[in-house]
């Protein structure tokens, strides 16, 4: 009785820091015991596994973006060397979807924290900006299932991109002024009227039968 009791009040605790329903739970425990192979927590090799994962041209990103401490709410830097189911629920919250009972506050500060999660994807030296480099490397990586779109040509889109953020952002930028790279701000900014919700998804985790992403 005392063992049941606590589970409920663990499920309980959890439905409050994430958002998922007792069912929803459930049903990602089961599949968080089938990547870790039901051990207590998940390694990074434990991805390589996964069949939808292995074609994305970003995989080794998003695998990242699971051991990021500042995704897991641990610190501002570094990646964790294994995460453990509530770690696992934590990274899962940002992909469930906007509750239509929210308010226009909640509901902006649950975009805010989805667009976070994403400019952590790409500030991957948690340096506070995406700088040149950052960029380039992750359009290199999206195109690099193209055949026809060579290393050069990703630079150029990359770079092409980069100088519409920093117009968007920064406006008319001086001859002699340098754009250091966008700020979680500029981001922001960047994504404003972009339906965040059609662009993150967790096909990989065939997870598509429950609601996902607060």
């Amino acid at each position: 009785m005392g063992a049941a009791h606590s589970a409920s009040e663990e499920v309980r605790e959890l439905e409050g820091k994430t958002g998922f329903s007792s069912d929803q739970i459930e049903q990602l425990h089961r599949r968080f015991k089938q990547l870790s192979g039901d051990q207590p927590t998940i390694r990074k090799e434990n991805f390589n596994n996964v069949p939808d994962l292995e074609l994305n041209p970003i995989r080794s990103k998003i695998v990242r973006a699971f051991f990021d401490n500042r995704n897991l709410r641990k610190g501002s830097s570094g990646l964790a060397d294994e995460i453990n189911f509530e770690d696992f629920l934590t990274i899962m919250s940002y992909f469930r979807p906007i509750d239509t009972t929210m308010d226009e506050e909640q509901v902006q500060l649950c975009r805010k924290e989805k667009l976070r999660f994403l400019f952590h994807m790409y500030d991957s030296d948690s340096g506070g900006r995406i700088t040149l480099e950052e960029y380039r490397n992750v359009v290199e990586e999206l195109l690099s299932g193209n055949p026809h779109i060579e290393k050069e040509s990703a630079r150029s889109i990359a770079d092409g991109a980069m100088m519409e953020a920093a117009s968007v952002c920064v406006g008319q930028m001086e001859p002699d002024q340098v754009y250091e790279g966008i700020t979680f701000d500029d981001f922001l900014k960047i994504w404003q009227g972009i339906d965040i919700e059609t662009k993150m998804h967790v096909r990989f985790l065939n997870m598509e039968t429950i609601a996902l992403c607060h």
